[in-house]
């Protein structure tokens, strides 16, 4: 039991140390478009050289979530099924 509970602990650690803080594409010098919706929602679309890198969402409730183009060719990532995976910061300090 001790050992299960040793991994869990161990696996949240690297959850929140993994990452460093910083997204996983390059947006230094991003040209930054905010806008709120009308549910009070705010969106943030990070531009870099005119092309979408990342989307920061962060609804009225609840914590804030980002959408990547990791490969720069100005669509979100998404996997096979077109689905564009969403990243959550769940700890920092």
């Amino acid at each position: 039991m001790k050992i299960l509970l040793l991994a869990g602990v161990l696996a949240l650690a690297g959850c929140a140390t993994g990452g460093g803080g910083r997204p996983p594409v390059d947006v230094t010098g991003a040209d930054v478009v905010k806008t709120v919706q009308d549910n009070g929602d705010t969106i943030e679309e990070y531009r870099v050289g005119g092309q979408l890198r990342m989307v920061k969402v962060t609804p009225s409730r609840g914590a804030p979530f980002y959408m990547y183009d990791q490969n720069g060719d100005g669509r979100m990532d998404g996997d096979k099924d077109g689905v564009s995976p969403v990243y959550w910061k769940l700890y920092s300090w």
